[in-house]
């Protein structure tokens, strides 16, 4: 038994001090006044004081690049890196190589990731124009959701037929999580600035290119056909003010179309481009600061339900050129939780609602069986914080294999001193230990 001594336990919108036994896999206890004398002498006993207890985080959107691009990462070092930073669930996507299009694809990547993966784990089957066969073969229960790119991006997955849109929105009973985009839009955009700027278009432009106007047509057609047919609907990566129009700040468990904001969408702006250029790129591109305080505004008031990653990394070769050369996407999984933190130091959310947004949130919006809480007879995926250890990000305590980070050199005013996963001490003062995580069980 491992026993959590006088930590401040966040969870469920409120702080307290109090202890957290763990025995086997769960969570076997919660104290909040003393501890028995005979539990203490028999546990591996932690002191906690002075640091946060929160559960692990559920990151619902991740590329670990496996199979087929493991050059810039795979499950195993992606994993890890998740550990490190307090992430103990991650839902992966499906543009690899070969793309997760076919239920034996998937298969397949459950396997790798039974003997790979240092944190818990479940995988979308990708929609194309063609598939939709396949994807009513998926089980319900053990696999998070549909993944429909609406919009072009890393993988080429780009589902623009409107028959094959309005089969796959009228005839799954699954959660379709969608990646939007107005490809004419973008299209159209590439074309403007290449007349006017030649081949090569530096970054700063690549907001205008993948452009409010393209997000926001995209997403509105996408809620509309959920509407349409009933379909529960994720909105990944929401990335502007107009978009939020389209989203209500009711209780998650009345929704049925849902959106998420990722971290660096809530931290860069385009006044960033300057400076970091592409390693700031992503699709959708992070735009303006009026965008970006937006977004934080719409999770403090619960118009977007979910903060995740889109982790998402590439070689520093490939992130070389402009905004038709360099590739989109940047690896995050590792310092989401304290970017986060960041955020509340600066007062801009509160740690509860971090916690809510990080933890609860996913597991309750996915339906995610026995995790995202501090509840007795839950999994023990937990994570301790010292939330006045300021920790800055170099290139040596990089856990991604594509070894490099948009946040280098940044000093961060917290630091994930422990996690655990099912039970078991998974990292541990800069140490990842060899542990495997589960494949998620959904409640549905």
């Amino acid at each position: 038994m491992i026993l959590i001594e006088n930590a401040t336990i966040i969870n469920e919108g409120q702080s307290m001090v109090g202890s957290v036994l763990l025995k086997n896999d769960i969570i076997s206890e919660i104290y909040t006044g003393e501890v028995p004398e005979e539990i203490r002498n028999q546990s591996t006993r932690i002191n906690a004081e002075e640091l946060w207890l929160l559960p692990g985080v559920i990151d619902d959107q991740v590329h670990f690049r496996e199979p087929g691009l493991t050059h810039k990462g795979d499950i195993r070092s992606e994993s890890r890196a998740a550990i490190a930073g307090g992430v103990t669930s991650y839902m992966e996507m499906p543009n690899t190589n070969p793309q997760t299009i076919t239920i034996e694809a998937l298969e397949n990547k459950f396997a790798l990731a039974s003997q790979k993966s240092y944190a818990n784990y479940s995988f979308y089957l990708g929609a194309t124009n063609d598939n939709n066969a396949e994807l009513l073969k998926v089980d319900s229960r053990n696999v998070c959701g549909i993944k429909i790119f609406m919009g072009s991006s890393t993988g080429n997955m780009l589902v623009d037929n409107k028959k094959a849109l309005e089969a796959i929105f009228s005839e799954t009973n699954m959660l379709v999580a969608v990646h939007c985009e107005k490809e004419e839009i973008i299209r159209k955009n590439i074309e403007y600035y290449k007349k006017l700027l030649g081949e090569y278009i530096p970054i700063p432009y690549h907001p205008l290119i993948r452009s409010v106007e393209a997000c926001y047509q995209s997403s509105s057609e996408a809620i509309e056909l959920a509407h349409k047919y009933g379909t529960r609907l994720h909105v990944l990566h929401i990335s502007t003010e107009k978009e939020l129009s389209l989203f209500e700040n009711k209780p998650l468990s009345e929704k049925k179309v849902t959106g998420e904001a990722c971290v660096h969408h809530l931290w860069f702006t385009d006044e960033d481009y300057e400076k970091l250029g592409s390693k700031i790129k992503w699709n959708p591109a992070v735009k303006k600061k009026q965008d970006r305080d937006s977004l934080i505004k719409a999770v403090v008031e619960n118009k977007l339900d979910v903060i995740a990653t889109d982790h998402a990394p590439h070689l520093w070769s490939e992130k070389e050129g402009g905004c038709l050369q360099a590739a989109s996407g940047g690896p995050l999984v590792q310092h989401s939780l304290q970017m986060m933190l960041q955020l509340v130091k600066q007062k801009k959310i509160t740690k509860e609602k971090v916690v809510e947004k990080m933890c609860h949130a996913p597991a309750q919006l996915y339906q995610i069986n026995k995790r995202g809480y501090i509840r007795k007879g839950y999994y023990a995926d937990l994570v301790l914080i010292n939330p006045n250890k300021p920790y800055t990000i170099t290139q040596k305590n990089l856990r991604y294999k594509c070894g490099w980070s948009p946040l280098e050199n940044v000093t961060l005013s917290s630091t994930i001193e422990k996690t655990f996963l099912n039970g078991e001490l998974a990292y541990t003062d800069g140490e990842i230990k060899e542990v495997r995580g589960r494949a998620l069980e959904f409640d549905r």
